[in-house]
């Protein structure tokens, strides 16, 4: 039975039956409560009617006859008793007349005699003196069973009689046969029509849902190339484009960590051989003594090469977690202008003109310092590296408003160079990511100084982009939200 009810479809199927049973259930005792209701209205309409109709037909006979032998004309007039059973035969029931005493004197019904029985005397009484209507009962016992009934009083020259229209089969009128065959035969055709619907629905449900199940254990082995084939726009559609979505960043993601992988272990490798290299040929004599400083330098180098990178990777390690950042108050142009003047000797060394804009202000911003000096530093320290000799770095620092019209400080960097290759652009912000490594301009980085960056940026709920033109120039921009406290300008 728990496997039964695992899937959607059987789930589906358990739900909207029980719902359209108890809806079809809902409407036949609606419709057959109504059918009863107005049947049991018609048919006393009738009946009274009837009863009326048979009091004034009786009436008029007697009038006409100047009630000359009353008695005898109930007894053995013919004619009397044909409009009796005519009448009771149009209104589907019995006819019951009684006399002054309550006596039955005249009747549609053959298994009454007439002489021989009447009504009670408080039933008798009853009819006469109030409004009351025995219309379900046995009145007062003058049948065996509950009865339809319903009656009228008429005067033969002042003598009372009483017409009783009596039905015996009115659960018949209650409840019809005929339209509750119709109600029924409706109902399961609108089950069956409801069933045909819950199944295309459902199929067209559940088996993208297969898809996507299939898809996502081929992730979970690693096979991210497989793509989940659907249609539509409705939220399953959705989930299918997403989850494709999600195997290409997890196919990028796995490659990123790979690569990581390779370049970390590069990176350690290779400093390592070289030390060993050296510490080996130093102790096994190899290395004559006077030539063991030079090989010492080399080896405290690349210590230091090793300090930087493992100091860098615990760096990333903090950014991604996103949980040091101590946001204040500071000057983000004399950020800028600090660096500048730490990267001046390699800037000299290349003859690189420096353009700096800061507006006729300062710009202040709201993040924290130390992060934003190491982002602003990895920025330039490319910009320094990737320009050639005699070209152009140019810094800009400006207040824009974003797409929401938020007030944002704007940090602007470009320089002329060989530029970043289109197709690579979406990946330089990717850890252990090197652009140009044909050409190997950059050999002495680790890979993720734009990587931090970008943390640091992301950290800060803000943005980082990055533009080039192959051959021309690249440029980088970043946002950073004001300094709560306005700062007054410098005079």
């Amino acid at each position: 039975m728990k496997k039964l009810f695992k899937s959607i479809f059987s789930k589906y199927l358990a739900t909207f039956t029980v719902i359209l049973l108890a809806c079809i259930t809902a409407i036949l005792f609606a419709v057959s409560s109504r059918i009863a209701a107005d049947s049991y209205n018609i048919q006393r309409d009738t009946m009274n009617a009837s009863a009326g109709s048979a009091a004034l037909v009786i009436d008029t006979y007697l009038e006409n006859s100047e009630y000359e032998n009353i008695y005898t004309s109930f007894y053995h007039n013919s004619d009397l008793q044909r409009v009796i059973e005519y009448t009771a035969s149009n209104a589907k029931a019995e006819i019951y007349v009684f006399d002054c005493e309550g006596v039955l004197v005249g009747t549609s019904d053959n298994e009454f005699e007439v002489g021989k029985v009447g009504l009670s005397e408080f039933a008798f009484n009853t009819m006469l003196s109030t409004n009351e209507s025995y219309s379900i009962s046995t009145v007062e016992n003058f049948f065996e069973n509950n009865r339809m009934n319903s009656y009228h009083v008429f005067y033969a020259e002042e003598t009372p009689f009483i017409v009783l229209m009596s039905m015996s089969n009115y659960s018949s009128v209650v409840f019809t046969k005929e339209i509750v065959i119709v109600a029924i035969t409706v109902s399961l055709w609108m089950f069956l029509a409801a069933m045909l619907a819950l199944y295309v629905i459902s199929r067209r449900t559940t088996e993208p849902l297969s898809e996507i199940i299939s898809a996502a254990k081929d992730y979970a082995k690693g096979r991210f190339d497989t793509k989940i084939e659907y249609t539509g726009q409705d939220e399953v559609a959705e989930l299918a484009a997403a989850i494709n979505d999600m195997a290409v960043s997890l196919k990028h993601i796995d490659e990123v960590r790979n690569s990581f992988l390779g370049n970390v272990s590069h990176d350690l490798r290779t400093p390592m051989t070289t030390i060993s290299g050296f510490v080996d040929g130093i102790l096994d004599g190899t290395i004559p003594p006077e030539k063991q400083e030079k090989y010492l330098n080399i080896i405290s180098q690349e210590v230091k090469r090793l300090s930087r990178l493992v100091n860098t990777l615990l760096e990333v390690s903090r950014m991604e977690s996103g949980t040091d950042l101590k946001p204040i108050d500071f000057n983000l142009s004399e950020t800028a202008r600090t660096v500048l003047i730490s990267l001046e000797s390699k800037i000299s060394k290349k003859e690189i003109d420096i353009e700096f804009d800061s507006g006729e202000n300062d710009i202040y911003v709201n993040a924290d310092p130390d992060a934003i000096h190491r982002v602003i530093f990895n920025l330039m320290d490319n910009a320094v590296k990737f320009t050639a000799e005699k070209g152009i770095i140019s810094v800009k620092l400006s207040f824009v408003a974003d797409k929401r019209k938020k007030r944002k400080a704007l940090f602007v960097i470009r320089n002329t160079g060989v530029g970043i290759p289109k197709d690579e652009l979406p990946h330089v912000f990717d850890r252990f990511y090197k652009t140009d490594r044909s050409r190997g301009l950059d050999k002495s980085g680790t890979g993720l100084g734009l990587y931090i960056a970008k943390t640091a940026i992301v950290n800060h709920g803000e943005e980082i982009y990055v533009d080039s033109v192959e051959g021309e120039y690249t440029e980088f921009r970043f946002t950073l939200p004001p300094a709560l406290v306005e700062i007054a300008p410098r005079r």
